[in-house]
């Protein structure tokens, strides 16, 4: 099926009589007729649901829709994006080791790798994504464990070259990390390129509507955890009665610990309703991603050619430094969020967004509304002057998500806003 027909109709398939709909399944736990298929269940001799925090039947069938529009082996949702790149690295690393992450991605993510892992004893280097291969190869350690990248940064907007983080990674039998959250699988897939897992925060285009907090991991299936280098998948786990990941479960190694050991042990458990949720957004992913792409696209025009406009950055923008990369990963369009500054600073910025009446202020990005942000005095606040310029994000930056509504009414929404600009 093409990926428009798998948006609506993967990852469930109802029996004669069985709902049409995805039914939820708010149970914490499940009843079965004999205590040796519990146990078969807790052996993972036998596939099935007995405690929601692992499995649910509601969480499933969306899991399997995800890892479907991916092209992966297997897919794990949890309680937010910033639990699955938590239960990511956890999953690989452990005290000692060492990962390397591009340093424009989102300011949360930003912390999590250079502030709490480093009190987990996992160090982060972040690097300048732009570097040649040769010059990113010196950050390599023999006790790196991982490589991480967003295919679109957050805010900056800058285009990852994954299939050169691809070549680095593997090139040094490290896996390659991808948040893919503003593309989507409707816009970009990374494995296609060399990426081993893909992250996203559903919470944002994939649900769409800005009503359900969600992540998700999805595992290529294609990384040799068997080099050596992880003992962590080759080696009896010996909180779960000795298992051996690579050799009971082959390429889904990745995916099942993920599940069995971190989530059972952190517990970021996604609830039924926002699985629930976030089956209805994906059913029409394909078709919002095409409007956000086109709007932005539009709006972005409509700011590079305003004088009051500072500077603008959109990839599908022909003056952007990243259009060629956008070419190649981004070929249906770069999604609906645009960062720019408005002539004047920062100061000008404030006054641009305090004035704006239809696209609204608020701490979000990708849905169906037009919204707008300052991330220099919000999402990124916490971090200093110093790592704000190494994330990309400077004083004047707005950060626009360009929504689904006409996009003659978002462009006479700015026109009006700027004009209170002196």
């Amino acid at each position: 099926m093409k990926i428009e027909t798998k948006c609506i109709q993967s990852g469930y398939s109802p029996a004669n009589g069985e709902p049409r709909v995805i039914p939820i399944v708010q149970s914490t736990t499940y009843k079965y007729d004999s205590t040796q298929t519990m146990g078969d269940l807790f052996d993972l001799k036998e596939s099935g649901c007995f405690y929601t925090r692992l499995a649910n039947p509601t969480v499933g069938y969306v899991e399997e829709k995800i890892a479907d529009l991916e092209g992966g082996v297997g897919a794990m949702m949890t309680s937010s994006g910033q639990a699955a790149n938590l239960i990511t690295i956890l999953n690989i690393c452990h005290s000692g080791d060492s990962i390397i992450s591009a340093s424009t991605i989102y300011g949360g993510t930003f912390n999590l790798f250079g502030v709490t892992l480093k009190k987990l004893g996992i160090e982060c280097i972040f690097v300048d994504a732009e570097l040649p291969l040769d010059e990113l190869q010196k950050f390599v350690k023999p006790n790196t464990k991982a490589i991480f990248g967003e295919t679109l940064s957050n805010p900056s907007l800058d285009v990852l070259d994954i299939e050169k983080f691809a070549q680095l990674a593997h090139s040094n039998n490290i896996p390659l990390v991808i948040d893919n959250t503003f593309p989507t699988p409707f816009l970009c897939n990374p494995f296609e390129y060399g990426a081993d897992i893909i992250i996203h925060s559903t919470s944002k285009y994939m649900d769409g509507h800005a009503t359900a907090l969600g992540g998700v991991i999805v595992d290529s299936g294609k990384f040799d955890w068997t080099s050596g280098k992880f003992p962590e998948f080759t080696e009896p786990d010996e909180s779960y009665h000795g298992v051996v990941y690579t050799e009971s479960f082959g390429k889904a190694a990745f995916i099942t610990k993920a599940r069995v050991q971190m989530m059972r042990d952190l517990g970021s458990t996604p609830a039924p309703m926002n699985a629930f949720l976030l089956n209805l957004g994906l059913e029409t992913l394909h078709l919002r991603m095409e409007r956000h792409c086109q709007n932005a696209q539009k709006v972005a025009e409509f700011l590079e050619n305003n004088p009051k406009i500072a500077w603008v950055n959109y990839p599908g923008l022909k003056s952007s430094k990243y259009h060629d990369l956008a070419s190649k990963y981004l070929p249906k369009g770069c999604s609906g969020v645009i960062s720019f500054g408005v002539a004047g600073g920062k100061a000008a910025a404030i006054k641009f967004m305090d004035s704006l009446k239809m696209a609204a202020i608020v701490c979000h990005v990708a849905d169906a509304r037009t919204s707008v942000l300052h991330p220099a005095s919000s999402t990124h606040r916490q971090l200093t002057d110093e790592q704000l310029v190494e994330c990309g994000v400077s004083p004047d930056l707005i950060r626009m998500s360009v929504g689904i509504e006409n996009v003659d009414d978002i462009i006479a929404d700015i026109t009006q806003a700027l004009a209170c600009v002196d």
